[in-house]
């Protein structure tokens, strides 16, 4: 059973990131608009890699009845799951990256940082627990998919999809 001591960066990180938020209602748009308009693309990246593994880990996780979504039985390796190992891990950071971008103002940097460090080491946890939980099946998929990087996760992704699709 994890301790409270556990959880306090990952607290933190919520934490810190929630005031981030509702500072963004008093702080106008940034005025450089490709910045802008990034941002709210990072912002939908975000909540779909926050949401959708939710549906994804009970799909196909074999997770028993009951359960929540997070007590998988199966390694899954399909939906976001082919392209980051965390996409909830991933989620937070590119939320702060995305309210930066928007504001584009010196409190709301200041204030995303933090949370994006502080998931380190929650992200080096989830994989020592993917190799407790699934040996060397989890050590096979973290060679083929990314911890976080969406990009280099997503070229990857369609890689294989091409290689699959010229070799039946």
């Amino acid at each position: 059973m994890p301790t409270w001591k556990e959880h306090l960066p990952s607290s933190i990180a919520g934490a810190i990131t929630i005031a981030q938020f509702v500072s963004c209602f008093f702080i106008s748009a940034g005025e450089i608009e490709i910045l802008r308009w990034l941002g709210w693309l990072i912002w939908i990246i975000s909540v779909t890699f926050g949401w959708l593994p939710m549906v994804q880990l009970k799909r196909y996780g074999r997770v028993a009845d009951g359960k929540a979504y997070v007590h998988t039985s199966q390694l899954v390796r399909c939906g976001l799951y082919g392209i980051v190992r965390h996409p909830q891990y991933t989620a937070l950071p590119l939320l702060n990256i995305s309210l930066m971008l928007i504001t584009q103002h010196w409190l709301i940097i200041l204030l995303g940082i933090p949370p994006i460090l502080l998931m380190i080491p929650d992200l080096c946890k989830a994989d020592n627990e993917g190799l407790a939980k699934f040996g060397d099946e989890y050590r096979a998929y973290a060679e083929q998919v990314p911890k976080v990087n969406f990009v280099i996760g997503l070229w990857r992704w369609m890689k294989r999809r091409l290689a699959k699709q010229h070799n039946p």
